[in-house]
């Protein structure tokens, strides 16, 4: 009887280590979309550094929204967003921590006018296409801000953000906020149309990171600062001149654009170094720091009703597995 029961005990216990051992070995799942802060993943993809280092990943590719919208379901371990987007996706969806900062916005994220309109001040009385909630509709609140403006001096329009070309061209609004390559569509779409405002008017308003879900955090550390390293190998090699248009090339046919085209919007994308990167990891105010920028970005989503109670920024953000690079 004793000897049945051992067994019995035993083969539960190898069943147990079995199921974690399987799902020790389910590969990491990480969603990215058309900002080439994000893009640049691709170029260790093609590589093969993931297998190098020993990690097993697998990237799948979305529009931005719907990325976010894959992780809140539980589809993904982890997902490419902005600072401002985490804190909503962990409001209304799915907490996250924000591990790796990949970037931040430099100009590609804009606010573009018809023509006719010059200014920010211009838009007073008009009518703005941009996605509610989301991240330009944060950069074009600022932008009302620093010339004297709210949002009830103007008409929001809510359009997805790949839409917003095609919405400015058709005259439906006087003006769209978008992000490349949406924000360049728009400009060659519509003769006359111009950037009246960018993120390169606020840097730090748009950071661009890796978040991840708290319990693959918890359970896979080792394997998420492989992932980080992997990354800044990418970012060396597309930093490095001898290998830039290696680089840009890998980059351009993940998003079905010629080399030439694409390569001007690594100008609008401050796609950051370890150390830079570190430095912004920082606590303390204002736009400079992940922490401050994260707390406007909170205070705009609150005041917004984007949603309802105040987000504890520390949670969403752990810099340690940088700081161990």
């Amino acid at each position: 009887m004793k000897t049945a029961i051992k067994r019995l005990f035993a083969g539960l216990v190898a069943g147990l280590m079995l199921g974690s051992m399987a799902q020790a070995a389910e590969p990491l799942k990480i969603g990215y979309s058309d900002w080439p802060g994000w893009v640049a993943w691709e170029i260790a993809i093609e590589k093969e550094w993931f297998k190098e280092e020993g990690v097993d990943v697998v990237f799948e590719w979305f529009d931005y929204v719907a990325s976010m919208d894959a992780y809140a379901a539980g589809k993904l371990d982890g997902v490419g967003m902005t600072n401002g987007d985490a804190l909503v996706t962990g409001a209304t969806g799915a907490k996250s921590v924000m591990i790796l900062m990949n970037d931040y916005s430099n100009g590609n994220d804009m606010v573009i006018a018809a023509p006719g309109i010059g200014s920010v001040k211009d838009l007073k009385g008009k009518k703005v296409g941009v996605e509610i909630g989301f991240v330009g509709h944060l950069l074009l609140l600022n932008a009302l801000e620093k010339n004297g403006m709210t949002e009830a001096d103007v008409e929001l329009v809510n359009v997805p953000t790949n839409e917003t070309p095609q919405v400015l061209a058709s005259g439906e609004v006087d003006a769209i906020v978008a992000w490349q390559p949406s924000s360049g569509q728009a400009l060659k779409l519509v003769p006359g149309s111009k950037a009246i405002y960018t993120s390169a008017d606020e840097p730090g308003l748009i950071y661009d990171l890796l978040c991840v879900s708290p319990e693959s955090l918890a359970a896979r550390r080792d394997d998420w600062k492989k992932v980080i390293k992997v990354w800044y190998r990418a970012v060396d090699y597309l930093k490095d001149p001898k290998t830039t248009d290696d680089a840009v090339k890998i980059m351009a046919a993940r998003v079905g654009l010629d080399p030439a085209e694409y390569k001007p919007f690594l100008k609008g994308t401050n796609i950051l170094t370890l150390e830079e990167a570190n430095k912004y990891m920082v606590k303390g105010d204002g736009f400079t720091s992940i922490y401050g920028s994260s707390k406007i970005s909170d205070d705009f989503n609150v005041a917004n009703k984007v949603y309802e109670a105040p987000q504890p920024i520390d949670d969403y953000i752990d810099p340690s597995l940088m700081s161990e690079m």
